[in-house]
């Protein structure tokens, strides 16, 4: 039985559904893919299915509107799949357990995909409506947005000829986003050799972290587990003969970790001191942001050899000197985190370890001068550093009758003026800027929490607003 399916807007939330019941983790978006090309093929509506799985829909526009300029609608159709430690179901190939609570819905044990479902949802129900006035409309709904966008950079947005772009991958009713940072996926990776080691093995684990969105949140001073591993392996370093056999944490480079752990070799007695007064500190430092972080360590039965002496003391160097987090503010816009990066994924070979970053920034030359940190560092330790997924920043327009239209429709819908803001966090809308010369955007959508993790929450009467006032803008487009 539908869960949604008592909901209003009936349209968005049915479509929203049908969506939750397929899986579509970055990465693995052919099956979603597939069901926007057979929607638009039951509609009779022309269709671009690419080889990335990028999907374009047309459609004409209303009677009055013919002769208008075409309007792009854009989201991603992949999501950040993480569970909770609990939770068995296997993203990959399971569709989401929904429920409502109270004015949100969530799915059990696992992130929602709000981000962004919704776009996608809202997008099929416009096209799907006969009572909706609309310009010709280009709805265009990429892939891997969450792994680098690497889905609108493929893109082949030659067949587009709108001008005005509404992306709905915001979360945040009421703000107006109309520029945002450019970055990449920067991965590190430190080469180690093995050796045997007499040493009791213990598994340390640096838990209880909140996590969260590495753009978004990156400023909310929550702790990073990668991070905070490194500074737990250099202190039980400095108590006794240390070797690492591996560390792993992490899932997504654009989320910052909720938990990591290490396999380690060492004298248990002296290990544990050390651990036991890193749970100490970072209990007291972290006691507003991450007020149940915790460290521990249990026995362990390793698979493989520890890292030799050299590769050990590299591998927690490493760990404890890459940079990570806010690294510069903006000077024009108060409040606006300009540079940072994110550890968000940490994983041993028996050859090598590696540490991928998400790198962010609204200035291109610092977005290069944090790869060139990592870089010098990796040189320094014998590694390298591989960049991927690049985007560019989204400028600013001062010119922006989009943007006006919006602010106009929104101060008569909701009695104020919206928040208009650059944010920190990468959209889609940078790319597409590079690629259709003049064009005037802008982000918007409705409450969305806790995203990219488990305790990710859709707020539907914010959904609802959002759909009055989407339609209305569209209805003002001609």
């Amino acid at each position: 039985m539908p869960i949604l399916e008592k909901l209003q807007p009936q349209a968005v939330f049915a479509h929203f559904e049908q969506l939750c019941a397929i899986p579509h983790g970055s990465g693995n978006t052919k099956a979603i893919s597939d069901h926007l090309v057979r929607f638009a093929a039951a509609r009779g509506l022309r269709h671009i299915q690419d080889a990335h799985n990028n999907v374009i829909i047309f459609c004409p526009g209303t009677p009055g509107y013919e002769a208008a300029a075409p309007v792009i609608l854009q989201g991603h159709m992949d999501m950040v799949c993480e569970t909770a430690p609990d939770c068995a179901k296997d993203m990959t190939s399971e569709g989401l357990d929904l429920f409502v609570d109270g004015d949100t819905i969530g799915a059990r044990g696992t992130t929602l995909g709000g981000d962004d479902g919704i776009a996608v949802a809202m997008a099929l129900a416009i096209l799907d409506a006969d009572d909706i006035p609309h310009p010709p409309l280009e709805v265009v709904l990429t892939v891997d947005e969450e792994t680098g966008m690497l889905g609108a950079d493929a893109l082949d947005a030659s067949v587009l000829q709108g001008r005005t772009m509404l992306n709905i991958d915001s979360e945040d009713e009421g703000i107006l986003t109309v520029s945002c940072a450019g970055g990449n996926v920067s991965v590190c990776t430190l080469p180690v050799t093995r050796a045997a080691f007499p040493g009791t093995a213990l598994t340390v684990t640096v838990g209880g972290l909140l996590g969260g969105h590495s753009g978004a949140e990156i400023d909310k001073g929550r702790g990073n587990a990668n991070q905070l591993l490194g500074r737990v392996l250099y202190a039980v370093g400095a108590r006794t003969a240390l070797r690492v056999v591996c560390v792993d944490g992490g899932l997504k480079d654009n989320a910052i970790p909720r938990e990591s752990r290490a396999v380690i070799t060492a004298d248990p007695d002296a290990a544990q001191a050390a651990i036991a007064g890193m749970d100490a500190a970072f209990r007291h430092e972290y006691a507003a942001a991450d007020p149940d972080v915790f460290v521990r360590a249990e026995p362990a039965q390793p698979q493989i050899l520890p890292m030799d002496a050299a590769s050990t003391q590299r591998a927690v160097c490493m760990l404890c000197c890459l940079p990570n987090g806010i690294q510069a503010m903006s000077q024009d816009i108060p409040g606006l985190v300009q540079t940072s990066l994110n550890l968000g994924i940490l994983t041993t070979s028996e050859q090598c370890v590696q540490a991928s970053f998400c790198v962010r920034s609204s200035v291109a030359t610092q977005k290069e001068m944090l790869v060139a940190r990592l870089r010098c560092l990796m040189a320094q330790l014998g590694g390298s550093v591989d960049v991927s997924g690049d985007y560019p920043a989204w400028e600013y327009r001062k010119d922006s009758p989009l943007r006006e239209r919006m602010i106009d429709v929104f101060r008569e819908q909701y009695g104020h003026d919206p928040k208009v803001e650059a944010i920190h966090a990468g959209v889609e809308c940078g790319l597409f800027a590079g690629k259709l010369p003049g064009l005037d955007c802008v982000s918007f959508g409705p409450d969305l929490t806790e995203i990219h993790t488990c305790r990710e929450r859709m707020h539907i009467a914010s959904v609802q607003r959002v759909w009055r006032y989407t339609l209305e803008v569209l209805r003002r487009c001609k």
